[in-house]
């Protein structure tokens, strides 16, 4: 396929609802129907396996690890999330991250996952563990002890210690949270994990993960610190910069003037329904970022459609992540940014030279990202760029949905469209 067809059909991801599919929009689903053109008009030559250099454990049609998505084979929720992906485009399957969560139950995995709370919460702290979020840690390891996750394995995830002499299930969730840390899941774990938990779960507890993996990109980028009367239970490879609001415990006002809330709004998750009341004391909470968050929309018309994609791309190189990084790299193009911007940042080279904008957001990104520590200067660099709505924006509409992404993508191993060059550098 060509690249500028490719291009026609990308547009970027926005932010994933957590319980339950995203809803059906405009950049989701055109890179979503992109991929899936691209594999149905392979599909003759790959059923017949056309040895396009695909490992076993991936499927000729669906490209990753997953069979090709049926609606006949879908409960009722997902069949209407199916519905709802392919609603005025007829003859198309979702494809790539939209195919991906159509395999899960339906269910809100935060609370009701099948594995249990118990095996949950050890999915959660070992993401938390993997993006060195102590607040994340924090709330999660009480949770965990109080619904009977055995301290010995939460000293097991908190040190990284070998996991000799754990059950399986419990090894096997720490050790996928560990590649994904790395960026790279094995066929081995991968396939230990499905033996053990089934597809449907495995997609439920992978769907988990990266969501707080999205959710720990919030709180870090806020720098948010526990409230005075509690404890930090993680041990961090630096020390969190002092830069916060005695009120909110974080870079983010508890107020945004233009549009106010409660004094106590705030906290994690949802405090509905029966045994839902999450640990988090408002005004604390991932929900910091985007009380000053716009919509992508928003954030288009302030910073222009090339900066949005620099800031995905970002996401993407420091994730490893080659079927992200490739479409969206195209779009970039697409879209205005300079191939020397996107070469910097496809090489991990200074930006030097570059324009203000782009050097504090790739500067942000790498972080955020690889560092999971943004200093107070930087930050400090990228609100005066940006202001505090478009720099919120940033994070809660363009990093955290691509790093939720990223980790779906990589532990079930989606590869590129058939013909697709891989434009990210392959990891040895």
């Amino acid at each position: 396929m060509k690249a500028a067809h490719i291009v026609a059909g990308l547009l970027l991801t926005t932010a994933a609802v957590y319980a339950g599919f995203e809803p059906a929009n405009r950049h989701t689903l055109s890179r979503a129907n992109e991929a899936s053109r691209a594999s149905q008009s392979s599909a003759g030559s790959a059923s017949r396996g056309a040895g396009d250099g695909l490992p076993s454990d991936v499927h000729p049609l669906s490209r990753n690890r997953l069979p090709p998505v049926t609606r006949e084979d879908l409960n009722d929720p997902m069949k209407k999330a199916y519905d709802a992906a392919i609603a005025g485009r007829a003859g198309r399957v979702p494809a790539g991250v939209q195919a991906i969560r159509l395999h899960r139950s339906g269910l809100d995995v935060r609370w009701d996952a099948r594995i249990g709370r118990r095996l949950s919460e050890l999915a959660i702290i070992t993401i938390a563990r993997e993006y060195d979020q102590p607040y994340e840690w924090s709330l999660h390891e009480m949770e965990a002890l109080a619904v009977g996750l055995e301290p010995a394995i939460v000293e097991v995830v908190r040190h990284r210690k070998a996991l000799a002499g754990l059950g399986d299930k419990e090894a096997t969730i720490i050790q996928l949270g560990r590649e994904i840390g790395a960026h790279r899941v094995a066929p081995d774990t991968y396939a230990r994990a499905l033996r053990l938990f089934g597809r449907t779960d495995l997609v439920d507890m992978a769907d988990l993960m990266s969501n707080y993996a999205g959710t720990g990109i919030n709180l870090t980028a806020a720098n948010q610190w526990m409230p005075p009367q509690m404890k930090q239970f993680l041990p961090l490879p630096f020390t969190m910069p002092d830069d916060i609001l005695a009120d909110s415990r974080s870079r983010i006002p508890v107020v945004n003037p233009a549009r106010p809330q409660p004094a106590n709004a705030g906290g994690e998750g949802a405090n509905t329904g029966l045994y839902r009341r999450t640990l988090a004391p408002a005004p604390t909470g991932p929900g910091s970022m985007a009380r000053f968050a716009a919509g992508l929309a928003s954030l288009e018309a302030s910073q222009g459609k090339a900066l949005i994609a620099l800031a995905a791309l970002v996401t993407a190189r420091l994730h490893d992540q080659q079927y992200d990084w490739t479409l969206t790299e195209l779009r970039a193009v697409h879209d205005g940014v300079p191939a020397t911007t996107i070469d910097v940042v496809r090489r991990h080279a200074p930006t030097t030279g570059l324009g203000d904008k782009e050097a504090v957001l790739i500067q942000f990104g790498r972080e955020l990202l690889g560092d999971h520590n943004v200093t107070a200067a930087t930050y400090a660099r990228a609100k005066a760029a940006f202001g505090q709505q478009d720099l919120s924006d940033f994070v809660v509409n363009v990093i955290a949905p691509h790093t939720r992404e990223d980790v779906l993508l990589t532990v079930f191993d989606q590869r590129l469209p058939a013909g697709q060059k891989p434009l990210l550098p392959t990891r040895n």
